[in-house]
């Protein structure tokens, strides 16, 4: 964190002092940097070598860095207008339009603004993920027989093993035949559906859902149906009459904490699921995206749908991402039976294979010492940011229901006052356009969140929003920022 810091600080002061030199001037020489800010020779390499990639310098071995030339004069827009009929007329007779929304998904992408506290962030903090670990496994990676050569089609039977152990347990309920490497777990998701469902078809989801999985969903031309969560899970009975009603061939749910409420299907549901899937000839897609952000009072975990699945009714998907970075894309698709060898065809073809540096830099990582005691001590922090999350809320903003408290995972799913009950003003103010509202005032206050809106692919019940506790610095930017959002409420409550 603090080489990154120092290199974005000596790449904004070299910035403001560009002007200082001719167009093809020289920049002082690394040494000079060095001496001058007194950071590394490594810090001021990439900090030249982020200046080079916006295009303000020139740097050539040997020479050192010198002042870009002025780019040209843009050359005139073209008419693009014709895309709209291009793109829309192939489409005039499906069913479902096949276009692509990605709000719900780039507001847990996007990176906040400079001094905003990112409480709708969708990943680790740079503090909690285990850089050097990987970093060293990349490097171990590279020197391995054959790391930069083509993997097999389905992955590295190494990483194939240790994720059919991880998700069958040790009595073999998954095997490594089962599994197929996949890039993330939106890509794993995004061959499923294009695997299991035509364009036109319906597919059940959960009510509320991952607006991710709603895109893909829409992207391919499926239209999801709701089937709501409460507090144990999706819920059998609407379930069986979703099925019945939609003729659908797909359920697509998150089992353990899903996002967004946290919820963890109840033990008497498992089997129902799988038992009403499997009656109307229907696929689960299995989407376990945080089992490895456990927090430490959770107890022991259910297995995987997966694990207890003969019947090759469940495509599981699981990711390391979520545990790791952003940028350490490495999932499993599991599936038994044709629709495995249907899964593998559309990975080909959509995207050949993963590299495989990066399967070997899996297989060092979770191979390592360092693997569980990462474990570990998200585990504890997680627990201990949502502690600090909910206490925060409760003691400054207890009008926003929380009514479930997870054991896993990184987000609280809150309610807005619906006017049915409370403090007469302030549910009155949130009632219509209430999360729009407490979103806008909250970002301007310097805190981002995420309206509940996208989790819901009909009407919804009633308005929400979404913090994410694992995205801040810590315990401090946490209780900062349920004060700025205070501050927002109140903002809304007066206009």
């Amino acid at each position: 964190m603090q080489e990154r810091s120092s290199v974005g600080e000596l790449a904004e002061h070299l910035r403001r002092e560009l002007d200082r030199y001719s167009p093809g001037g020289k920049l002082p020489s690394s040494r000079a940097l060095v001496e001058r800010f007194r950071v590394s020779p490594v810090t001021v390499s990439r900090a030249l070598g982020q200046l080079a990639a916006e295009g303000l310098v020139v740097t050539r071995p040997g020479a050192g860095a010198f002042r870009a030339q002025p780019h040209a004069s843009a050359a005139p827009a073209g008419d693009t207008s014709w895309q709209e009929v291009a793109l829309s007329a192939d489409g005039a007779a499906d069913l479902v339009p096949r276009s692509v929304d990605a709000s719900g998904v780039l507001v847990s992408l996007a990176a906040p603004s400079p001094g905003v506290i990112e409480f709708n962030g969708g990943y680790l903090h740079p503090s909690l993920q285990p850089e050097r670990a990987m970093s060293a496994a990349l490097a171990r990676a590279g020197r391995r027989p054959g790391a930069w050569g083509r993997p097999p089609m389905e992955g590295l039977p190494e990483l194939r093993e240790w994720f059919a152990r991880s998700i069958g347990g040790p009595g073999g309920g998954v095997t490594a035949a089962e599994v197929l490497i996949s890039s993330g777990g939106q890509s794993a998701l995004t061959t499923a559906l294009r695997a299991l469902a035509p364009p036109g078809a319906p597919v059940l989801v959960e009510s509320p859902t991952y607006p991710g999985m709603l895109a893909i969903a829409r992207a391919a031309g499926l239209r999801p149906v709701p089937v709501p969560v409460d507090a144990d899970g999706v819920r059998p009975s609407l379930l069986a009459d979703a099925f019945r009603a939609t003729g659908a061939r797909v359920l697509v749910c998150q089992p353990l904490f899903q996002n967004p409420t946290g919820a963890v299907l109840a033990p008497q549901r498992r089997g129902e699921v799988l038992r009403i899937a499997r009656e109307a000839g229907a696929f689960v897609v299995e989407d376990d995206f945080v089992r490895r952000l456990v927090h430490e009072d959770a107890g022991e975990l259910p297995r995987p749908l997966a694990a207890d699945d003969p019947d090759g009714v469940v495509v599981h998907v699981s990711s390391l991402t979520k545990a790791t970075s952003p940028s350490f894309r490495v999932s499993a698709l599991v599936a038994r039976g044709p629709v495995l060898e249907r899964l593998r065809a559309i990975q080909v073809v959509d995207s050949f294979f993963v590299p495989r540096p990066l399967q070997e830099a899996a297989l060092e990582l979770v191979g390592s010492p360092a693997w569980p005691r990462h474990l570990r001590a998200i585990s504890a922090e997680l627990k201990a940011r949502r502690d600090t999350m909910t206490a925060a809320l409760r003691l400054e903003i207890p009008e926003l229901a929380l009514p479930h408290i997870p054991s896993g995972g990184y987000h609280l799913w809150l309610r807005l006052p619906d006017g049915t009950g409370g403090a007469g003003g302030t549910a009155q103010a949130f009632g219509s356009g209430g999360e729009a509202a407490l979103t806008s005032a909250a970002l301007r206050a310097g805190v981002a969140i995420t309206p509940g809106r996208p989790y819901f692919s009909a009407e919804p019940p009633a308005a929400h929003v979404r913090l994410s506790f694992a995205a801040v610095a810590g315990a401090g930017a946490i209780v900062e920022g349920v004060r700025r959002l205070r501050a927002a409420c109140d903002g809304v409550l007066r206009s």
